[in-house]
């Protein structure tokens, strides 16, 4: 009996010394991201950044500008710094498990966001449910073409999770569309506005008839009204792009291109640093997070720019 009133005291004593066993608090947080010449990235970045000063949390920002093996480098730096968790946009889909499997190694919760490590993912993904929103944006610009007509397609960074989800999701859409023929189709590189410009010259070239475009980013359509614009084509070009972005909202409102999906950037940071928070204190998370986007057109486009969620 007395030895077990020793041992009970012994375990309360344990228990006081120790605390809780998931009160582990975040204080110090890792941000790898993709590239911040984007300007969706740089909003997340910046919404990351505001919710964790709110929070008192510390927070060690990496640019891989666009690099696997920089951003690999990176997050190994990361690491030695002894971050508590670490908050991850990969920079292409080469090479992306490693830095997961390099944090997760070290006991550091992983949380993706915008795109997944296929086949070793964070903790928990937070995204755009891109699958529906292309679809939408698709639907938006067959619609206003008719029905009918010839397409290109500008990708994003080929085998990303944004990129083989939107391919999906225009995919779904023209198959209601029999009357549309997909003549080009190319993959950029970093979503840029300079590739999109690019590439959509190239295209013209190769098909100037055509009325149908969809870049996989607001950068890529951009770049795509500029070489229409330059190429100055008899028929009418409907163009579609897909995120959001500051600049391209603001462009959208002149009627430079049709249409755009517009994600809640501040909301993913600030979740992503809420579900960090909550993975560092033991908490279960759950594995997927999908939030909608809003398709974005001339007429809807004031209230985003005034406030963007």
């Amino acid at each position: 009996m007395k030895i077990a009133r020793t041992m009970l005291a012994s375990a309360a004593l344990l228990g006081l010394t120790l605390g809780p066993v998931h009160a582990a608090e975040l204080k110090k947080l890792g941000l790898a991201v993709a590239n911040l010449q984007a300007n969706f990235f740089n909003q997340i970045k910046q919404s990351v950044e505001a919710e964790a000063k709110k929070r008192g949390i510390e927070v060690i920002t990496v640019d891989a500008k666009g690099d696997g093996p920089t951003q690999v480098n990176q997050i190994q730096d990361l690491l030695t710094q002894k971050i508590d968790a670490l908050i991850y946009i990969p920079a292409g889909a080469a090479a992306a498990t490693v830095p997961v499997k390099l944090a997760k190694s070290a006991g550091i919760p992983v949380v993706n966001v915008d795109r997944n490590a296929e086949g070793a993912p964070g903790d928990t993904f937070l995204a755009t449910d891109s699958v529906a929103s292309a679809k939408a944006v698709c639907d938006y610009i067959l619609k206003e073409a008719g029905g009918k007509g010839k397409m290109v397609i500008i990708h994003g960074q080929k085998g990303t999770t944004p990129e083989v989800d939107r391919s999906k999701g225009c995919a779904e859409s023209l198959k209601a569309y029999p009357d549309v023929k997909v003549v080009a189709e190319q993959f950029s590189n970093i979503w840029s506005q300079d590739e999109g410009f690019q590439i959509m010259q190239n295209m013209l070239q190769a098909n100037p008839d055509v009325s149908i475009v969809f870049a996989q980013a607001d950068g890529l359509a951009l770049g795509a009204a500029q070489a229409i614009k330059v190429a100055n084509p008899s028929q009418k070009i409907v163009v579609g792009g897909f995120d959001g972005d500051t600049a391209a909202l603001e462009a959208l409102s002149k009627g430079v291109f049709n249409v755009t999906a517009t994600q809640q950037t501040q909301k993913m940071g600030r979740d992503a640093v809420e579900n960090a928070a909550k993975l560092v204190a033991g908490e279960k998370v759950p594995p997927v997070q999908l939030l909608d986007a809003t398709l974005t057109t001339k007429e809807n486009v004031a209230g985003f720019i005034a406030n963007h969620p």
